[in-house]
């Protein structure tokens, strides 16, 4: 059981969190995820998957394959033991296509509920498709666009505005059951998936927004892509790609002659590959018939939106990327009150209309002053080098790259103003975002390089020395209690922060 404490402003709960875990019983693969609690920002303590295979040969022997259960039910027996060993008290589990479609489904929910010691319920179709539109909206804010859940046995396709579910089906497009199907013949596949498709006309909703790929076959092309392209930073979330981007990327495995052709296709997992042609291809037709703006990849799909079904209407509504920002500032930074202070002190700065930001810019500003301590107890000359590191490849929900980047450059300057250990990586990050995100992120740096230097990290400093804009300057007002804390080190710092801004620097004890 772990003690977890949350401070948001002047409000303060403490809580017992219980470890949940959730046993997912697909069409290719079995996997547990043991989550520290059933929370907003969901943070995976232990994660392991066995590829079994059930739903190999379903479509045309209507069965389970002996060996694929046997694989499975051995699975699930280590995953008993290791939720004991976990002290996990919760554990949901599901079973999807391959189990709900096979005349011997039920055979083996009998005998995996026996090693289990507990129910495992077959969702339908209906249900998993709402489970994955649940995934989305945990791991997503103000989604839009249809999301597609790519299994083994069956696709989810799902049409989202802002957290309202308008459409939802699913369909025997699973890679595996493709590959049955067909007989491994991929030239039979187009037509199998334009007319499954073509039983969809709102499909067509989704021209000009968001398609999110849910799955591991298509996370699996994401990172081929990433490969391809010497992509600097190696997170799934959030990973996009324009239409036009997704059908190059699809259409190398119609042109190859053979798998080992496509370049990088070798850091696939040997157990993944046989399925990504088939894969491509269903993601492909989809682009087609959709003519979506661009391809968003999600590692949030049916387990977290299975956990985010269970949270309360107030935790579902809170912003997942402040509560994990909230969340880790409590964990590793020296004081979580101090870095909601730094919320509000830097407000003073962007009062200023030629510094106008948008109100996901200001979030992003909040996310960055809750991140910008967590690198504190590592030695000085590498603290910028490990914040970029420990932000840019974080579990972070509700943010996008660009964001994401944004944070680590932030909490990277913060730390350091030229030159450093961390500065070739974040120079790679730099060259992904625009000139205005590299601009504020120096700027919010500064600005907390400042800040740490009036308050060494502590509440109830900042709070009292106030930032003002007055004719051209910027004005750091300090009470005479704290006067003292003015120096070389503290002008220096914010003399940089005031030409960022385009201000002359003035630090006035006032009384």
């Amino acid at each position: 059981m772990t003690r977890w404490k949350e401070i948001s402003g002047a409000n303060e709960r403490t809580t017992e969190m219980e470890p949940i875990g959730v046993i997912d019983i697909g069409s290719n693969s079995v996997r547990l995820v043991v989550y520290e609690g059933a929370v907003r920002a969901l943070t995976p303590v232990f994660n392991e998957k066995v590829l079994c295979g059930l739903g190999r040969s379903v479509a045309t022997t209507g069965s389970l394959g002996p060996e694929s259960v046997e694989r499975a039910l051995e699975a699930l027996a280590r995953f008993r033991v290791i939720a004991h060993i976990l002290s996990v008290k919760n554990i949901q589990v599901i079973a999807t296509a391959a189990v709900r479609d096979a005349k011997d489904g039920q055979d083996f929910i009998d005998e995996g509920e026996r090693i289990l010691g507990q129910p495992i319920e077959v969702l339908s179709g209906e249900k998993e498709a709402r489970l994955a539109a649940q995934g989305i909206m945990m791991g997503f804010v103000d989604d839009d666009g249809i999301a597609g859940d790519l299994g083994g046995g069956s696709l989810e396709l799902v049409d989202l505005a802002r957290d309202r579910l308008k459409e939802a089906a699913t369909l025997p497009l699973g890679g595996l059951r493709l590959i049955d199907t067909t007989g491994n013949k991929i030239e039979r596949a187009p037509a199998i998936i334009d007319g499954a498709l073509a039983s969809l006309p709102w499909l067509s909703n989704g021209s000009g927004r968001t398609f999110y790929a849910v799955g591991g076959t298509w996370r699996a092309l994401a990172k081929l892509h990433m490969d391809q392209i010497r992509y600097p930073l190696h997170v799934m979330q959030g990973y996009k790609l324009s239409a036009r981007e997704a059908l190059d990327l699809c259409e190398q495995f119609r042109k190859a002659k053979k798998l080992s052709d496509i370049p990088n296709v070798g850091s696939v997992a040997r157990a993944r590959r046989e399925v990504l042609p088939f894969g491509a291809l269903v993601l492909e037709r989809l682009i087609k018939q959709m003519q979506p703006r661009q391809i968003v990849f999600s590692v949030f799909g049916i387990r977290e939106g299975l956990i985010y079904g269970l949270l309360p209407p107030h935790e579902q509504m809170r912003d997942p990327l402040l509560s994990f920002c909230e969340d880790y500032a409590t964990l590793r930074a020296r004081s979580v009150e101090h870095a909601w202070e730094l919320c509000r002190w830097t407000d003073r700065i962007f009062a200023d209309p030629a510094l106008e930001e948008t109100q996901e810019e200001r979030r992003l500003r909040y996310a960055a002053c809750l991140l910008s301590d967590v690198g504190w107890r590592a030695h000085p000359d590498y603290r910028g080098e490990q914040s970029v590191n420990t932000i840019a490849h974080a579990g972070l929900g509700g943010v996008d790259h660009q964001g994401r980047i944004f944070l680590a450059l932030s909490v990277f300057h913060r730390h350091e103003t030229s030159d450093g250990n961390g500065e070739q990586l974040s120079e790679r990050l730099r060259s992904l975002v625009s000139k205005r995100v590299q601009r504020r992120a120096r700027i919010i740096g500064a600005a907390l390089r400042a800040a740490h230097m009036l308050s060494i990290g502590m509440a109830g400093i900042i709070d009292q020395t106030p930032l003002t804009h007055e004719d051209g300057m910027l004005v750091l007002s300090i009470p005479p209690p704290y006067a003292a804390l003015d120096g070389e080190r503290l002008r220096r710092r914010f003399a940089v922060l005031a030409e960022l801004v385009g201000k002359k620097p003035k630090i006035r004890i006032s009384g």
